[in-house]
């Protein structure tokens, strides 16, 4: 995508109140065409308020939101050129799943002929065809949560709105749709909007999220920015896992920032916009950790505690200030891992830390 994508959804200074209740503050946000979008936070941080004020199932307080230019304020939820995939599927339990998919093209006034033959068309689209004469109560949950998302692709909306779609699933059923989704949204080319908690959901699939966090929108980026590039100490620690280190920032100047580490070190890294001097939050993530002799390390402790992953092993390290911090090491036939107990040193390469914001 270019800068000259057409936008999709354009969000301005967005503002939903309950009562004495703001669930969402100020959120301005530009969706383009075509772009796999995830909105992405912890529950009850508004990101399904977001989603509802675009369908139209709730009115804004403040700000407009425009679809393709257009402001949709006045646009009745039937009179959006949006669909809505839920995390109930919803489906008739007494249609066979052609039948599901046929019902709403057949209320927007398509012919019966005209409907079946959209229908057999998104059934194929998300695999479906040999269950087309199936009933919900005959399909596995990924499959209907399919039937769902074919009902939702069938009248060609220009934006599609996913509210947590997998939650129900499993986590290998989790996994599979999730790909299927990625290249359905390719294949069709239509704006997908998705709403979700998980962050490897909204890592695995999107080409752009935003982190979400008490109704205002803490970073916006591609998936590489979020994890790499964190804004702040939440997007750090909600994305991934994260060390966060207390330092005291001596030095700022052309975007990096010199740290005084505990047990005395300097530490030069990367900085985040309005950093400041004093005390600080150092973020590295335990894959840029590596465990070091001792002599010359940035950081030295004790091993506390060592959790087996399969791949790879998180081995937990005490420094002599009570801080913990984990560093993950892939499992492999020469690979030492220290055993509890053991006195070990940190490294860290400059630019894998990052000082952060609160």
């Amino acid at each position: 995508m270019t800068s000259e994508t057409p936008i999709a959804v354009d969000i301005q200074d967005a503002t939903k109140k309950y009562g004495s209740f703001t669930a969402l503050r100020d959120v301005s946000l530009r969706i383009r065409d075509n772009e796999f979008f995830t909105l992405l936070g912890p529950s009850g941080c508004g990101k399904t308020t977001l989603l509802r004020t675009i369908a139209g199932f709730e009115t804004l307080t403040e700000g407009a939101i425009k679809l393709f230019g257009e402001d949709i304020a006045d646009l009745p939820p039937n009179k959006r050129p949006v669909n809505t995939v839920f995390q109930q599927y919803a489906l008739f339990p007494h249609m066979d799943v052609t039948r599901n998919v046929m019902f709403g093209l057949q209320m927007l006034g398509q012919s019966e002929p005209e409907a079946r033959k959209r229908a057999g068309e998104v059934l194929e689209l998300v695999q479906l065809s040999a269950f087309a004469d199936r009933l919900p109560s005959q399909m596995s949950g990924g499959q209907q949560q399919r039937v769902a998302l074919a009902r939702a692709l069938a009248p060609n909306p220009k934006v599609l709105l996913l509210d947590e779609p997998l939650s129900a699933l499993d986590l290998k059923l989790r996994q599979a749709v999730r790909l299927e989704l990625q290249q359905i949204q390719q294949e069709t080319g239509i704006t997908f909007i998705f709403v979700t908690h998980d962050q490897e959901e909204a890592l695995t699939m999107s080409d752009r999220i935003a982190v979400i966090a008490g109704g205002q929108v803490q970073q916006v980026g591609s998936t590489r920015d979020i994890y790499e590039e964190p804004n702040n100490k939440f997007v750090a620690d909600f994305i991934g896992e994260t060390n966060l280190l207390d330092v005291t920032v001596t030095d700022l100047g052309a975007g990096q920032a010199t740290c005084i580490l505990p047990g005395g070190g300097t530490f030069t890294c990367p900085a985040a916009d309005g950093s400041h001097e004093g005390a600080g939050h150092l973020s590295v993530r335990p894959e840029r950790m590596a465990i070091v002799p001792v002599d010359g390390a940035v950081l030295s402790g004790v091993v506390t505690r060592r959790i087996y992953l399969g791949t790879d092993m998180h081995v937990e390290v005490t420094l002599d200030d009570s801080e913990v911090m984990t560093v993950r090491v892939q499992n492999s036939a020469d690979t030492h891992i220290p055993e509890r107990g053991d006195r070990v040193g940190l490294g860290m390469e400059a630019a894998a830390a990052r000082l952060l914001v609160d």
